[in-house]
């Protein structure tokens, strides 16, 4: 099965080296492709690559580890991934399903998406803070260039 991001999609979660889990907001889906590859082919199927989104994302944002994608453009589908996306355990997130994020402990956070759903992740709460403020900056910088 292929996946396209789509405005319900809220996280992209690696399970092994060639699977990943995505979380929707009423569903669960196990794709047989890891989340880069899912990012890739979304970013394909809304007309780019992912090299030339994240070379865009780069001109707005800057250099930078760790960039913020913007999948799609018409309705502002920004993912951020939660470490290096060559890592096998880059975890992608919709930047703007997020309602609050929770620190667990000095390595792990709580995501609270928009429709109450919960997931935590290995990933410290200031890195995170840091990740989301970049994925939103680059979201209404789009925003309002479109203006």
């Amino acid at each position: 099965m292929k996946y396209e991001i789509n405005e319900g999609t809220l996280a992209i979660m690696p399970m092994d080296s060639n699977m990943s889990k995505v979380l929707e907001d009423e569903v669960e889906y196990v794709i047989e492709e890891n989340p880069y590859q899912i990012m890739e082919e979304s970013c394909r199927y809304f007309g780019s690559s992912y090299k030339g989104r994240k070379e865009g994302a780069k001109s707005i944002l800057g250099d930078g580890y760790k960039i913020p994608i913007l999948v799609e453009d018409g309705r502002n589908i920004v993912f951020f991934p939660t470490v290096s996306p060559d890592d096998r355990n880059c975890i992608w997130l919709a930047s703007s399903r997020i309602r609050n994020i929770e620190s667990i402990d000095e390595l792990s956070s709580r995501i609270i998406f928009d429709n109450n759903q919960e997931i935590e992740i290995p990933i410290s709460y200031r890195s995170l803070q840091n990740q989301l403020l970049r994925a939103t900056r680059l979201e209404s910088v789009v925003r309002n260039r479109k203006k």
